[in-house]
């Protein structure tokens, strides 16, 4: 993996926790999103470890950019009170993000899921975001004003179906289940929260959100999660 700070004493100790695990290897640093793109084409880590706030280019960018070439899956480093850095890091292809408040276990285990090929999302830190968002009115980095989703007061009976969202074509293909899961987790919802909220079993709502993101082309979670609200499927709730 590659390490991205612009404090040289912040990377040693990432390479310190992160050395002594037998499955994890770093292959670098870069001390700057720039450096950062450079050492990714150069090195092709499986997972970058990505600060946000570094002089030359920000890791919003640097992410932007490594994962519009497909280098590396980007991890980013982030804090509660930062939240538009999350949101912005999600919209410009970041597999998951980790509170750099986060004990080497969270760390260590962070890296392993994001190389694994699953999106890292904390819900509680999602729905921070979606909150924020939605109390501003504002849509995500990069995408079109959101769509507000009529009359939206109360959670989908099992037996309902919801009226399907505009603005993006792709979305005529998904089943109105299927639909209902992105909603839900577009709102942050785990898939144990889905499928209680469905009444569901587990396993149903993990074959759903498989189905989804083959339809709509998406990489993983993170990537519904942005879909959802560009195109206005996640709204206030009464």
């Amino acid at each position: 993996m590659l390490l991205v700070d612009d404090q040289q004493l912040v990377r040693s100790g990432f390479r310190l926790i992160l050395s002594v695990e037998d499955d994890v290897e770093v292959v670098g640093e870069a001390p700057d999103g720039a450096a950062a793109v450079e050492a990714a084409r150069a090195l092709r880590p499986d997972v970058v470890l990505m600060d946000v706030q570094m002089p030359v280019m920000d890791g919003i960018e640097a992410t932007r950019r490594i994962a519009a070439e497909d280098l590396a899956k980007v991890l980013v480093l982030t804090t509660f009170d930062r939240d538009d850095y999350v949101f912005d890091a999600l919209s410009a292809g970041a597999s998951g993000f980790l509170l750099k408040n986060s004990d080497a276990e969270h760390l260590v285990e962070a890296v392993r899921t994001v190389a694994a090929g699953h999106a890292l999302l904390a819900p509680q830190v999602t729905r921070r975001v979606i909150a924020q968002m939605v109390a501003a009115g504002a849509a995500p980095a990069g995408g079109p004003a959101a769509e507000p989703v009529a009359q939206r007061s109360a959670p989908s009976s099992p037996a309902s179906s919801p009226t399907p969202p505009a603005g993006d074509p792709r979305l005529a293909l998904l089943t109105p289940r299927e639909t209902e899961v992105l909603e839900l987790v577009g709102e942050g919802l785990s898939n144990a929260e889905i499928a209680q909220r469905l009444f569901l079993g587990e396993a149903t709502v993990k074959t759903h959100v498989s189905n989804l993101l083959a339809k709509l082309q998406l990489r993983d979670r993170v990537q519904a999660v942005v879909l959802a609200h560009r195109c206005g499927l996640v709204g206030p709730t009464a």
